[in-house]
């Protein structure tokens, strides 16, 4: 008996509070130092429970731990904006965190399939195999590479400076080395056995570590032409009013009046911060706003639903001002929210269950171009958007700056809105450009080209975010080769852990 409670105890309730420690590592805490800890006692469990079966569900009540408590924000965008049923939207939240945490739990499997020196499958193999199984989380099913261990780093952890070299990915493989040379070299000191060696393990974290100190004091854009002035409105309709017919009039006049209060030459308004049709929207209205951001010398862009036919639509930003109109419509769209994954069978779930509206966007094109206006040129993304690196370096390296346009009002008062401000920081020093954030109720902010945060607004109010920022030129690693360099360093440290435990088997019988 006392045995199975143990087996319980190391199995399952140990890694998800480790998971769940772990969450504590992002925002809107940027415990940087965490993850380091929580991921060596994860690989310390994964050394101690050979088994298959065992050493996946540890990786599963890790997952469990990490996702369930860092993507709660799911229930409430589901239950308190969607109004789906209390029970739905936990079993939801619970499934989604299922299908998060096997990703884990496949790292767990595949682990114990390398037979390599303890060393090796702690401190290049766990690693290796952490990276690609992220990586694939990032594009499997549209992804949802959400809590990518890397963003914990984001802006001033010790590792930062691989995020323009190998992106959040590289970052997540550099914390899983760290950790698991950390825990190697507390493994060599309690267990003096073959493959339980410290200098290899030092070595590792003494280079990891060391050259993410080093990258991050390498400045890979530099600045072009003068700064610009910029206004990020921050509207704070909340959502259960936003789409509302009597709220809207109320909605255009809030937006109206912070439009015409900024005197800066690039003002942006949030996601459909307009919440009517661009057909619908009133011409003398177009004609009010486009000709203050005319008489400025500047532009506007702003967020609102578009229709190019009967039944399509599409979730855009259109520029008004002295530039030519532009526009940008959102690309890849979030499914079960922005887009109905087979229509046929659940759509009646939109119908019966949840408070939706535009629930079913059409998708813009993959191969947009930034805006250009206010003398820059801008890299759009919307939203959800932001959360795929190798889709925002599309529009790089001829964007000087970039824009996110966000509702996380289905957020609520959760951690997703700090999440997700962390998650543009990410972008922001992979690029080497300055990002700019507009909000509908927060989190507002400038972001410099290190992902640092600039300035920032309070969330929850009706306001404009006034400042100067500098546009950029250059290219990082990041921006030449996405995530691909990753990949290929992981499938090479792989190979490499062959090489180790072919050099092991020749030292056993020699």
């Amino acid at each position: 008996m006392i045995r199975g409670y143990r087996v319980v105890l190391l199995s399952f309730v140990t890694p998800a509070l480790l998971g769940f420690a772990t969450t504590f590592s992002f925002a809107p805490f940027y415990f940087h130092w965490l993850p380091f800890l929580t991921l060596a006692a994860l690989i310390g469990l994964w050394r101690i429970n050979t088994g298959q079966c065992k050493s996946a569900l540890i990786g599963l009540a890790f997952g469990l731990g990490l996702f369930s408590s860092g993507v709660s924000w799911v229930y409430v965008s589901l239950h308190d904006f969607g109004g789906m049923p209390a029970p739905l939207a936990i079993l939801c939240n619970v499934l989604l965190s299922l299908i998060l945490a096997s990703y884990i739990a496949l790292v767990g499997l595949l682990q114990t399939a390398f037979r390599a020196p303890p060393w090796v499958k702690m401190s290049l193999v766990i690693p290796a195999l952490w990276a690609l199984c992220e990586w694939l989380r990032g594009w499997l099913l549209t992804g949802f590479p959400w809590l990518s261990v890397g963003y914990s780093q984001v802006a001033d952890g010790l590792l930062a400076g691989y995020g323009p070299v190998l992106g959040v990915f590289g970052i997540s493989l550099g914390v899983m080395m760290v950790a698991g040379a950390l825990t190697a070299i507390i493994s060599a000191a309690l267990v003096r056995k073959p493959g339980y060696g410290v200098g290899w393990p030092l070595a590792i974290l003494l280079i990891v570590a060391g050259s993410g100190i080093w990258l991050g004091r390498v400045t890979w854009t530099s600045p072009l032409g003068a700064p610009i002035s910029v206004s990020l409105l921050q509207g704070n309709i909340t959502q259960d009013i936003k789409w509302k017919p009597e709220t809207i009039e109320t909605t255009l006049l809030t937006y109206r009046d912070l439009i015409l209060a900024s005197k800066s030459q690039l003002t942006i308004t949030p996601e459909t911060a307009f919440p009517v049709f661009l057909d619908q929207l009133p011409e003398e209205y177009i004609a009010e706003v486009s000709n203050h951001a005319r008489s400025l010398g500047g532009d506007l862009l702003v967020g609102i639903p578009e229709t190019t036919g009967p039944t399509t639509y599409h979730n855009s930003v259109i520029s008004l001002g002295q530039s030519a109109r532009q526009t940008y419509r959102k690309n890849h769209l979030v499914p079960f929210s922005e887009f109905i994954p087979l229509k046929w069978l659940i759509g009646w779930v939109y119908d019966d269950l949840l408070n939706m509206p535009l629930a079913d966007f059409t998708p813009g094109g993959a191969d947009q171009k930034p805006f250009a206006v206010a003398g820059q040129k801008v890299a759009m993304t919307n939203c959800y958007e932001d959360l795929f690196g190798e889709e925002v370096i599309r529009q790089l390296p001829n964007a000087t700056l970039l824009a996110n346009v966000s509702n996380d009002a289905w957020f609520g008062h959760s951690w997703g809105p700090q999440q997700h401000l962390q998650i543009s920081q990410m972008r922001a020093l992979e690029t080497g450009r300055t990002m700019l954030r507009a909000t509908n109720t927060g989190v507002t902010a400038i972001i410099d080209e290190q992902g640092r945060v600039l300035r920032r607004v309070k969330e929850f109010t009706t306001v404009s975010l006034d400042g100067m920022v500098q546009g950029h030129q250059g290219t990082t690693p990041y921006v030449q080769y996405g995530n691909q360099v990753v990949v290929y360093l992981s499938l090479a440290l792989l190979a490499m852990s062959l090489f180790f435990r072919h050099r092991a088997a020749l030292h056993e019988t020699s």
